[in-house]
Order: structure tokens, then sequence, then C-alpha cells
């Protein structure tokens, strides 16, 4: 299988991934997911007779500064290079459990935005896709919320406008951002006015129905 007219490419994806209490139902099926996208996009990939010449995954799982300590409210993980380190991915991912988070909001914005500042490759690739997932059953709070608890990192930016900022310099043909989130602040205005961005809503609260693989397989395979 050979990619199209000696096209070399590099797909780079980050998940994040609540892991508060309230996702209890839904975090052994987001792990699931995300074991199995490796196999599956390199399946879809040869229905299209196209290869992705190195496929990088990293882990960004969150719950809540103001509700959990530094080393329950962001955890991430280095870039895993599926074909050669899928066991050390497998064994990051197999150690997330739900708990935590208090009450809605969460720090998903947060997460979102150590994700955009991620070390995304840059190579010896013709393309590159940069491929930004988020799960979560809640809204998010305001960067502007203050005071900030002690634990809060101080490279995060300080308002949505800034993180917004951090979007807009990326390249536009390369990234991709899904949203499985609620159809509530700030993921609908995210949504609505952030480019190369799909939404799929849940009830806030209420967890998402279901996690469609396939639209996010769909995703980096049609843009290759």
């Amino acid at each position: 299988m050979a990619s199209g007219q000696g096209v070399k490419y590099a797909v780079d994806l980050v998940m994040c991934i609540d892991a508060t209490g309230s996702m209890g139902h839904l975090i052994e099926e987001v792990k699931s997911a995300a074991l199995k996208f490796y196999d599956k996009l390199e399946a879809k990939m040869e229905v299209k007779k196209k290869k992705i010449d190195q496929l990088r995954a990293k882990v960004i799982v969150f719950r809540d500064y103001w509700a959990d300590s530094a080393d329950m409210a962001m955890v991430c993980s280095e870039f895993f290079n599926l074909r050669s380190q899928s066991s050390d991915f497998a064994n990051f991912v197999s150690r997330i459990v739900a708990d935590g988070g208090g009450d809605e909001p969460e720090n998903g914005l947060e997460a979102l935005a150590l994700a955009l500042k991620s070390n995304w490759e840059n190579g010896d690739f013709s393309k590159q896709r940069y491929v930004v997932v988020v799960y979560t059953d809640a809204s998010a709070h305001s960067l502007e919320k203050g005071p900030k608890p002690s634990h809060y990192p101080d490279t995060i930016p300080k308002t949505l406008d800034d993180l917004t900022d951090y979007w807009t310099e990326m390249s536009t043909p390369a990234k991709r951002l899904l949203l499985f989130a609620p159809d509530a602040s700030p993921w609908t205005m995210i949504a609505q006015s952030w480019d190369n961005t799909i939404h799929f809503p849940s009830k806030a609260g209420e967890g998402l129905e279901e996690l469609e693989m396939d639209e996010i397989l769909d995703v980096v395979a049609n843009s290759i």
C-alpha cells in the first residue's frame, strides 16, 4: 500500500478526556475507543489505498483545579508513536479512572489549551494533520475565573480570546477539532466560531449518548 504520489503523511492525535466522576458510565467506552483507534484507522486507510507514515497519539486527562489536587486535575502523556509504542499508550490509557471533579463545570478549556500547544510533528513529512478530540459531559470553567488555586498552571491562556488565538495560529489545512461535548458554554460558541471544528452535542450533565469513533476516523481519513 503506497501513499498517493509519494506524499508522506504524519498524523498527530490528542485526546482530551474528562475523567471526573460523572464520566464513570462512559470512561470505559472512551478508553476502548482510544485503544482501537490505530487499528481502525489503518483499516480505513487500507480501503482508501493510502498510508499514514507516522501516527502519534497523546492523552490529556482533565478534571477540576478547583476541586482536585494537582496530580489529579490535569494528567498529560507524551506523544506515543502508535506503531512502536502501542503498549506504552495502552498502559497509560488503561490507568484512567473516573473520579473527582466535584460539580460541573470542569477544566476542559485548560485541557484544550494544553492540547493546542502540543509538540506537533513538523519534521520531514509532506503533510501533517493535527487532530484534537475533546470528550466531556460538562460545561467548562471560564478561563477568566478567579481566584486561581495555588496549583493552577501559569502557562494557561488568561481569556477565551487568547485561547482562540492559539487555534488561529495553527495551520488551517492541518488542524481539526472534534467536540463530543454538551450544547453548553463554551463548547457551542467554539463550534460556531472556530474553523475546522465539528461538534457532536450531548445534554449537559447527562453525558454522551453515543461515542461515534467512525466520525473521528472519517475526519482523519478524509483529510488525507
